[in-house]
């Protein structure tokens, strides 16, 4: 099924990652959304787990190897063309994953990334994507 105009929503997963008490974003080069910082993450793909899925698209994004621990939220991300028809229908999952080590390399769906805790988001003036904040103060407190 394509991504663009589906025929019903699509899964996918969001990887928040925990460091040393700070959460892995970052910076979108692609649409939707270009420029603003989020969570790596993709399409669930057939046969997979979620927890697969998120570790799958973190090495593919970041080449970090992650360990999921927790289902964190849910998310429904609708972006509608300029006509109102639903050109996007994302239900995406935010999965807590920790990776205590491990060089970032990015592949072409990211521009940037850094290190963050909620405040430090808020004084830096990132332009996140939506819950971001929430998400990150979630996952932090998680045990």
């Amino acid at each position: 099924m394509s991504r663009h105009y589906p025929d019903r929503p699509l899964v996918g997963v969001l990887g928040v990652v925990r460091r040393q008490s700070r959460i892995l974003l970052v910076q979108r080069a692609k649409p939707p959304f270009t420029g603003s910082w989020g969570f790596p993450g993709g399409g669930q793909e057939l046969g997979e787990t979620l927890f697969e899925a998120v570790a799958r698209e973190l090495l593919e994004e970041t080449r970090l190897v992650v360990e999921p621990v927790a289902m964190l939220t849910v998310l429904d991300t609708i972006v509608r063309d300029d006509e109102g028809r639903i050109r996007t229908h994302w239900a995406l999952i935010a999965i807590l994953a920790e990776s205590p080590a491990g060089e970032i390399v990015l592949d072409d769906e990211a521009l940037d990334y850094g290190w963050f805790t909620t405040s430090e988001i808020v004084a830096a003036g990132l332009s996140t994507m939506r819950s971001v904040e929430a998400i990150v103060a979630q996952a932090l407190s998680h045990p």
